[in-house]
């Protein structure tokens, strides 16, 4: 499933509250991007109980419940987990990831929110969720006539929600300050390999993992900085997060390097502060400057001058780091009036990149 249309966070609240009463609704999105928490705050939201199942952990019988023969004849009985007195928010977490056998157990449920002879109290709502076939995670192809029983939605990440969550649930500030200086690390597609990758899920995390070191009230070894970052997030972003902490000292260093208050860092010592630097500054340069050349405001003037200055100063230091900024191998660049300047002032650096 890869619908055309994508929905942050706040926009599927709203999804939820509006149609999840009426009709089922199927959450679809990358692992970690925060589906189950939101399901769960919807719950709470609407004042109902959620019960979650994971699909790829049941059988048949978890849905439709076992026989039992009263007065001669045999009856199912549901789970005690699905069969409720007072009306609650029914999860199913995964539900792609199980069999065909428990998809079809799901039929009655998803559709008429019965089981059998038994029907979920009225005002329940029932919720699904799963990860796409491009998410490299166990999905199996989900029958047409489930698919066809749902309302489906496809979630993604935004920084700037994230962000503002964060702050209120009191994540680790040197995770919420990073991630507000390089939103786009946020998050990455799920790689083909088996190696941790940048979700919020991760960056939650990590927040944690550095609560627990007491990262921030007593001093942590580099080494053990990056293991921890390595060991939850995507290497390139874990390794410019430690380089990100250790110019904590002066959290405006970019800021003052643009001003002329500052210089790159120089020494070989401080390479990945270098990096990390370059980086910002060429998400700082993406962000700020506008398409149209003729839609700059004084600010942008003034970040469009000293750009040129500072990525030739950049290329003198290190030349690999100064072609990284100019860089256009990624679906985000640079202006094309910003670059075409640059050719103009430094050919060689934009000739070789």
């Amino acid at each position: 499933m890869n619908l055309p249309i994508y929905v942050t966070p706040w926009e599927l609240t709203e999804v939820l509250l509006n149609i999840a009463p009426v009709r089922p609704v199927f959450i679809w999105g990358a692992p970690g991007i925060g589906k189950s928490s939101l399901v769960e705050q919807f719950a709470e939201t609407v004042g109902l109980p959620c019960v979650s199942l994971l699909g790829s952990q049941l059988a048949p019988e978890d849905i439709i419940g076992i026989p039992q023969v009263k007065d001669g004849v045999s009856e199912f009985l549901p789970p005690k987990m699905i069969a409720r007195k007072e009306p609650y928010v029914l999860f199913l977490d995964e539900l792609n990831a199980c069999s065909q056998e428990v998809q079809k157990a799901f039929y009655s449920l998803i559709y008429e929110k019965r089981v059998g002879e038994y029907h979920l109290p009225e005002g329940s709502i029932v919720v699904g969720a799963g990860n796409r076939t491009q998410d490299s995670a166990i999905v199996k192809t989900m029958s047409s006539a489930l698919l066809n029983r749902m309302f489906h939605v496809q979630m993604k990440t935004d920084a700037r929600q994230w962000l503002e969550w964060a702050y209120e649930n009191g994540i680790h500030p040197w995770v919420a300050d990073y991630i507000a200086q390089r939103p786009d690390h946020l998050f990455v597609a799920p790689p083909k390999t088996e190696e941790p990758f940048s979700t919020p899920r991760a960056w939650h995390m990590l927040s944690d993992i550095l609560k627990e070191y007491g990262a921030g009230e007593k001093e942590i070894s580099e080494d053990t900085l990056r293991m921890l970052a390595y060991g939850c997030i995507s290497a390139s972003h874990a390794g410019m997060f430690a380089a990100y902490t250790k110019q904590l000292g002066n959290k405006n260093l970019l800021n003052d390097i643009i001003k002329g208050t500052a210089k790159w860092p120089a020494k070989p010592a401080d390479r990945d502060v270098l990096y990390f630097l370059a980086q910002s500054f060429r998400a700082k340069l993406i962000h700020d400057l506008p398409e149209n050349k003729q839609k700059m405001n004084r600010e942008a003037q003034f970040l469009a001058h000293r750009g040129k200055a500072l990525i030739k100063e950049l290329s003198s230091i290190n030349y690999e780091i100064a072609q990284m900024v100019v860089a256009e191998e990624d679906e985000e660049r640079l202006p094309d009036w910003f670059m075409v300047e640059i050719v103009r002032d430094l050919p060689r650096l934009v000739r070789t990149a």
